[in-house]
């Protein structure tokens, strides 16, 4: 008979806060790296038919990916208590040195960070990097 897995409680020091909140440069950086992602499509594959209804798309996909978290976050700046809505004063090299609590348990600041932004980071600088390849191998053609 075996018995169920027990969540087990970590003490942490009482100096050692743990975070639920991301900094506000961790959201700047979503926002850049979407805007890089959106630009390096812009400008390496804007040729060949029906270019202008392609690019538009993928701006406004991009652009509704962007503005929901940011319509979520202007609703709740509304409707919550004031001592909530205050900005973070710390740093981000303070705030990254605390834990960060997630539902499958707890990370350090920084590895939230890396887990929240590789995957955005990666597919930007990949469809540069596919741009370019196709931008220096795909021969042009005047239309």
């Amino acid at each position: 008979m075996t018995t169920p897995a027990q969540h087990i409680r970590h003490n942490h020091p009482a100096d050692q806060r743990v975070e639920d909140e991301l900094h506000p440069v961790v959201y700047r950086s979503i926002i850049a790296l979407t805007i890089w992602l959106v630009l390096s499509v812009w400008v390496f594959f804007n040729r060949g038919a029906y270019v202008g209804l392609t690019l538009t798309m993928i701006s406004i996909f991009f652009l509704i990916v962007v503005a929901i978290p940011v319509v979520l976050w202007m609703t709740w700046q509304h409707n919550a208590a004031r001592d909530e809505t205050g900005s973070l004063a710390e740093s981000f090299r303070e705030w990254a040195s605390h834990d960060f609590a997630t539902w499958t348990g707890g990370l350090s600041g920084r590895q939230a960070v890396m887990q929240i932004l590789l995957p955005i980071a990666a597919v930007a600088i990949g469809m540069t990097i596919f741009g370019l390849v196709f931008y220096f191998d795909v021969p042009h053609s005047d239309y």
